[in-house]
């Protein structure tokens, strides 16, 4: 599949259940599209163009089972908008103090925020509010992680630091030490004793859990920087970089192991795998969205499990690289069919985010391998994004209450 967008596309993310996908634009905009699931991809519709923000659309996510769509901005309003029609069914304004960068689903009834001046909340649906805020970070949010098992999130920065936000303690548990690059993408390998951590240089920084004050290793194989980085199991990841090729990338060893596709000569802004995993799609600065035959990237039935990882091919050629299929459609944009389930109907909340209001449990999440326990403190000034500042007026507790 591929489809063309008038300007600069964000951030994309898969339905959960559904063959839809939505991405976010520059302008503001929302789109939603539905491809056909088990037929060529070619066959694709656009079921709806929104534009629920004024300013650049830079985060988009389904919320709540794929009933709700969630988008973050940089006029730092957080949009709740119906997945059928795309309707705005709920603003919250003011969001945040800068620009939101990021958003992360962590439960089905929960999602965490990030913006332009370092600012981590986590947002809950059961209570219809913020329950959690995070601020350790000198500079913009760049990627972030929910490690369940721990309940934890891991994000990045451009301040060039690695920090660990505990939820049930509401405290940054540990921050690594200033890298020499900004830090843009993040993903957890090695069944959770590894961090992998993208670069604007092309360099993986590796991060032992429990030991993030420095990195433990750093993988030099990227020419250029990568912008975001996608599990595939516990031993092999997904990057892509500002090259616009998207590699499969083997971690302890560290290797690359092949070049999958090459979406376009630009950067490539997002990555992610479609419900079922048969699909990968990208988004450039191309204005294309693409979406990739897993099976035909990976040469065969795709893998779940690190021991049944194929060893790697012969080294691609750059010319030989697969092509999206399919040419772009013009046609009139269909009406939305029901693809998910009424956004009345919320499934039962099961987060295990606890309110801050609430006593914190002592240290009962500890893993025996966290000793870093004490963040980083320094007085180093890196560049910022500029986000358009507005004063926070307070949230809105009914917010959450329409979805």
């Amino acid at each position: 599949m591929e489809a063309l967008h008038e300007e600069m596309p964000f951030d994309l993310s898969f339905h959960p259940s559904a063959p839809l996908v939505a991405t976010s634009l520059i302008t503001g905009e929302l789109h939603m599209f539905r491809y056909a699931d088990g037929l060529p991809l070619e066959r694709y519709s656009r079921l709806f163009v929104a534009k629920p923000h004024k300013d650049s659309c830079r985060a988009v996510r389904f919320v709540d089972s794929g009933t709700a769509i969630l988008t973050g901005s940089a006029d730092m309003s957080i949009v709740a908008s119906d997945v059928e029609t795309g309707k705005v069914i709920a603003r919250l304004d003011n969001a945040h103090d800068d620009a939101i960068n990021r958003l992360v689903c962590l439960t089905e009834t929960t999602v965490a925020s990030g913006d332009d001046d370092g600012y981590i909340k986590v947002w809950d649906t059961r209570q219809r509010s913020c329950c959690n805020t995070f601020h350790r970070h000198e500079d913009y949010i760049s990627d972030m992680t929910y490690v369940a098992g721990s309940n934890q999130i891991l994000a990045t920065s451009g301040d060039g630091t690695l920090s660990v936000n505990n939820l049930r303690g509401n405290r940054v548990k540990s921050q690594s030490e200033f890298s020499e690059d900004e830090l843009l993408s993040v993903v957890v390998m090695k069944n959770g004793q590894k961090v992998v951590c993208g670069t604007p240089s092309g360099a993986l920084l590796l991060y032992s859990w429990g030991h993030f004050k420095d990195c433990s290793d750093r993988f030099l194989g990227h020419a250029q920087s990568v912008d975001n980085l996608l599990k595939l199991d516990e031993e092999t990841l997904i990057s892509a970089a500002a090259d616009g090729v998207i590699r499969l990338v083997g971690i302890l060893p560290n290797q690359i192991i092949q070049p999958l596709a090459e979406h376009s000569e630009f950067p490539i802004e997002a990555l992610g795998f479609s419900h079922d995993r048969k699909y990968l799609g990208s988004i450039s600065h191309d204005k294309m969205i693409k979406l990739w035959d897993m099976e035909e990237l990976l040469g065969g039935p795709q893998l779940n499990h690190q021991n049944d990882m194929p060893e790697a091919n012969a080294a691609v050629h750059h010319d030989e690289l697969p092509e999206a299929n399919a040419a772009i459609h013009h046609d009139e944009l269909p009406e939305a069919n029901a693809a998910a389930g009424h956004h009345d109907e919320l499934p039962a909340a099961n987060a295990a985010v606890v309110n801050h209001n609430q006593p914190a449990e002592a240290d009962s999440d500890d893993d025996g391998m966290d000793v870093d326990m004490e963040p980083s403190s320094s007085n180093v000034s890196r560049s910022k994004k500029k986000g358009k500042g507005k004063k926070l007026d307070g949230f809105a507790p009914d917010f959450f209450a329409d979805l």
